[in-house]
């Protein structure tokens, strides 16, 4: 429980001081995006390139891919039914909402809390992979229907596939199977890379929760409390359930199921919004919101579990 809380207490530290240099704008006003570039193109595709080449590929796709799968689709699903009984917002609305209770995010704080809380950064390559394999292509379809009433398929099923942390995973996991061994020199610069993703996240995180103002009058409180109750609370109590009495797990694979489950909503699902310009609001404050939550979740699930 004392690693755990270190863990926790290291990525928190971090945060803040990316809080405050966003505040006292260190570097300008976008330096926040420019690292979260940095992260996504380069630093973590290196991270995961590195962990997938060399991991125990068994372990790490084990039954968390399935219980990550059930998880969140359970998360979906609920708020999917609320939406129709009570909410009644619209299909794009309820897309993003069930995005919101159901879509991790597993690259700004997932990696991190792999790295400090779990030990291992490979617990969240399969979420990863199956968040951009599998759930974005479905919202993204959902998404592109009701705005442009068809939908371009070669477009959003290789979409995912310029993503770079995919193509650096499946690289990573191809080489790994054939048992290939790159060089100490050449896997070097990848591993000196790779050290950079966690510190660049967690700041450039950091430096977005400045100026941040959820849940203002008129943005939709009911939905956004709604999307926030189901993934701060519920869906980690899902993966419990799921996890311990669907496939039989306990001690640290259990305890790496729920933490993974309990993960804050991606920030993608913001980007989604945005893009088709559909519950923009629901997306930006339910991220917010189960970011904040989060660390009082995470503490309460290591209290009980690690």
């Amino acid at each position: 429980m004392g690693g755990v809380l270190t863990g926790f207490a290291i990525i928190g530290t971090v945060i803040l001081v990316g809080y405050l240099a966003g505040r006292l704008e260190v570097g300008g006003p976008t330096t926040g995006h420019v690292l979260n570039r940095v992260a996504f193109f380069v630093t973590n595709p290196a991270l995961l390139f590195t962990v997938l080449a060399t991991a125990d590929l068994h372990e790490v796709f084990s039954s968390f891919i399935w219980v990550a799968l059930a998880s969140a689709l359970s998360a979906a699903a609920l708020f999917v039914l609320l939406n129709a009984v009570w909410l009644r917002k619209d299909l794009s609305v309820a897309t993003i909402g069930a995005l919101g209770s159901g879509y991790v995010n597993a690259n700004n704080i997932g990696i991190p809390v792999a790295v400090y809380v779990l030990g291992e950064a490979g617990y969240v390559a399969p979420v990863i992979l199956l968040q951009l394999l599998v759930f974005a292509p479905i919202a993204l379809t959902i998404l592109d229907v009701r705005q442009r009433g068809s939908v371009s398929f070669l477009g959003i099923v290789t979409q995912p596939f310029r993503n770079p942390m995919i193509v650096a995973s499946i690289v990573g996991v191809v080489l790994n199977l054939f048992g290939v061994r790159l060089p100490e020199p050449v896997m070097a610069p990848f591993e000196l890379l790779g050290g950079a993703a966690v510190p660049l996240i967690l700041m450039a995180f950091g430096m977005s929760l400045h100026g941040m103002r959820p849940l203002q009058a008129g943005s939709g409180r009911r939905e956004i409390f709604v999307a926030t109750a189901i993934k701060s609370v519920v869906m980690p109590g899902f993966a419990y359930l799921i996890a311990h009495f669907g496939f039989g797990l306990s001690g640290t694979p259990l305890f790496a199921s729920v933490v993974l489950a309990a993960l804050p909503a991606a920030q993608n699902v913001y980007n989604f919004a945005s893009r088709y310009e559909q519950g923009v609001t629901l997306a930006r404050d339910t991220v917010l919101l189960t970011t904040i939550l989060s660390v009082p979740v995470l503490v309460v699930v290591a209290a009980l579990l690690a």
